[in-house]
């Protein structure tokens, strides 16, 4: 890769001493498998320790009654960043069922603090979920 086109900034950040740092975030299991785990720009910092949204969201997509979930950081005076989750529930599934659900399978810090349920989740064409519409100010005052 020779850069991002018209994007000298973004090259810069990317492209360095010969490197090409993609943000992707991964572990090496003890055969020495490697594993993407989520992306560095999604990770939620909360009072000093790291979360990543993709481990909240798939234990939030095994309880029955959820449909789909998008986890982001929220700002948070107290913790810095706070865990929020949009959800898009079956039948009748409350925010309560939720935090019930997670605080049998997370960490109290890697417990969605806000849960926010909506009728869908933002996509773009391609169906990828966009983050970037979810931490919006306009998202969050919709």
């Amino acid at each position: 890769m020779k850069g991002y086109y018209k994007l000298p900034e973004e090259t810069a950040m990317t492209l360095r001493d010969g490197w090409l740092y993609t943000g992707d975030l991964a572990k090496r299991d003890e055969d020495g498998y490697f594993y993407i785990v989520d992306r560095k720009k999604d990770m939620v910092i909360v009072g000093g320790y790291n979360v990543y949204p993709r481990e909240v969201e798939e234990v939030l997509y095994q309880h029955p009654g959820i449909v789909e979930a998008a986890v982001i950081g929220v700002p948070d005076a107290e913790q810095g960043e706070a865990v929020k989750a949009y959800v898009v529930t079956r039948d009748d599934v409350t925010t309560d069922d939720i935090r019930a659900f997670t605080a049998t399978k997370l960490a109290k810090y890697k417990q969605p603090t806000y849960i926010e349920l909506i009728d869908e989740l933002p996509r773009n064409t391609t169906g990828k979920i966009l983050r970037t519409v979810l931490k919006s100010e306009a998202f969050q005052k919709s």
